[in-house]
């Protein structure tokens, strides 16, 4: 089981969270993840001026944009796939 949590503190939401959440959901309902994956969202992770950030078990990723996030989460996931 994998856990993705996506930082939903105010700098991380207002810089790109908000639909990167979007995209992990539909990322994992498209692959057929979403009983393999936990999706949780934290206040705030401290690491505000490098949002958006999210982590991906205990990896964390940052600056994290709509273009990117299908790549990480692919990558990160594959054993997975």
């Amino acid at each position: 089981m994998a856990t993705i949590t996506v930082c939903m503190g105010s700098s991380c939401f207002s810089r790109g969270n908000a639909m990167n959440a979007e995209i992990v959901q539909r990322f994992l309902a498209d692959k057929g993840l979403t009983e393999k994956v936990t999706v949780k969202g934290c206040l705030c992770d401290g690491q505000c001026k490098n949002g958006p950030n999210l982590h991906v078990n205990d990896k964390l990723f940052s600056h994290v944009s709509p273009e990117t996030l299908e790549d990480i989460l692919g990558h990160e996931l594959e054993a997975l796939l």
